[in-house]
């Protein structure tokens, strides 16, 4: 069956407000559920104005003078991100990725069996790591002179070392950076610091765990999309909005379905 969208807000009907976004950015005008629900509502659901954010504000300050939340510092840095859905990542090959303004590189170690998120630059000549191999003894290799890093982070081969020489790939400025990493609901995650104080962050703190992506009875479809601005530019044109639906979940399969930048939410 197909469930019909409702009236867009309106400042997704002027065509001078998003006419330099791709059409990809868009939900479609319908959405098919595959099993023969009773019935399917979706709706749109806009983020507060800036005079209805104030407002709360204003609220929040006047019932506590002493509240302390123009105090508390939000630390952009020290949070779980999303690096990339798994299946979108190749085994085979080093991938360049750049989240929160980081340049990264995701590798597949082979001895650990785990993806690792490095700094994307080489501690010899700062080259993209990215634009390297995965050697044949599973280790990440770069591309400009062929140092080889494993798991965690240390260097284990540089081909320009005379083999009667000092060790010079054990020393800690021939480390590569390595960023702590996480995998959950078939993705990616990586926190922002490459303090050893935070190498185990993930004994400590999860990412945010959304329990439909791993129960079977639901089908997730994952993937990415890069869009020509900012973050800042994003949300200041309001564009941030999600779509929900209800579905009787003993008619059949449930569906997690979501074009870019749309979050779809299981109401109970």
């Amino acid at each position: 069956m197909a469930a019909a969208l409702a009236a867009p807000p309106r400042f997704l009907t002027s065509s001078s407000s998003y006419s330099f976004l791709p059409p990809l950015f868009f939900p479609p005008t319908h959405v098919r559920l595959s099993s023969p629900a009773k019935s399917a509502t979706l709706r749109w659901r806009l983020s507060p104005s800036a005079a209805e954010a104030a407002a709360a504000a204003s609220a929040v300050t006047e019932a506590d003078p002493e509240s302390d939340v123009d105090k508390v510092k939000f630390d952009w840095f020290a949070q779980w991100y999303p690096v990339a859905p798994l299946v979108d990542l190749d085994k085979r090959r080093p991938h360049a990725k750049t989240v929160m303004g980081l340049d990264l590189v995701v590798w597949w170690d082979r001895a650990e069996g785990r993806w690792q998120v490095f700094d994307d630059r080489c501690p010899h000549r700062l080259a993209p790591l990215s634009e390297g191999r995965v050697d044949p003894w599973g280790r990440l290799q770069c591309v400009y002179h062929g140092w080889c890093f494993d798991g965690a982070g240390n260097c284990k081969y540089i081909p320009q070392a005379p083999i009667d020489g000092p060790p010079v790939n054990t020393y800690s400025r021939a480390c590569a950076s390595v960023y702590p990493s996480f995998e959950q609901n078939k993705i990616l995650w990586f926190w922002p610091n490459t303090n050893p104080q935070y190498k185990n962050i993930a004994e400590r703190e999860r990412p945010p765990y959304i329990e439909e992506l791993d129960d079977p009875s639901y089908t997730s479809i994952a993937g990415m999309r890069d869009f020509p601005f900012g973050y800042i530019s994003f949300c200041s044109l309001k564009f941030c909005f999600s779509m929900s639906y209800s579905a009787d979940s003993e008619a059949g399969q449930k569906i997690i379905s979501s074009p870019p930048l749309v979050i779809w939410q299981v109401i109970s």
